[in-house]
């Protein structure tokens, strides 16, 4: 696989559970992005929520996920793990932002072009975090 980075393996991210890992964007800035394991896919996206970008889905220890969607802490918007739509909540109507990932021989690979790994975890791995009007509990 030309230009593909190792991010992690199937049988390390078990179903259910989301990766981790920063990037950076071809303009130079970084961004989180996590890769979710669900029943139908393995999938990539950037780290936060469609209603409020400052929001991240994972906050570095796994992204909630429920079903096969991945919910926002915040305010309980849910996100098709596989297509990234979201149709209920205060993100209703939105999609999260798709990160190329390939999957072969069981190992996850960075495939997108657009940005380039830097490393697994956030960017800022503290405990600064926006507090959570979410309904759901984890």
């Amino acid at each position: 696989m030309q230009n593909a980075t190792k991010l992690t393996t199937v049988a390390t991210l078990a179903e259910g559970e989301s990766f981790l890992f920063t990037v950076r964007e071809r303009d130079g800035s970084e961004e989180e992005a996590l890769v979710v394991h669900t029943a139908d896919c393995v999938a990539a996206w950037l780290n936060f929520c469609q209603h409020e970008t400052d929001q991240r889905l994972d906050r570095g220890t796994g992204a909630a996920i429920r079903d096969g969607e991945i919910i926002c802490p915040k305010h309980g918007s849910m996100f098709d793990g596989c297509s990234g739509y979201c149709d209920n909540g205060k993100a209703a109507d939105s999609t999260l932002v798709e990160v190329d990932v390939a999957v072969d021989d069981g190992t996850v690979y960075l495939t997108d072009d657009d940005y380039t790994f830097l490393h697994e975890g956030g960017i800022d791995d503290d405990d600064d975090m926006p507090s959570s009007s979410s309904h759901l509990s984890f």
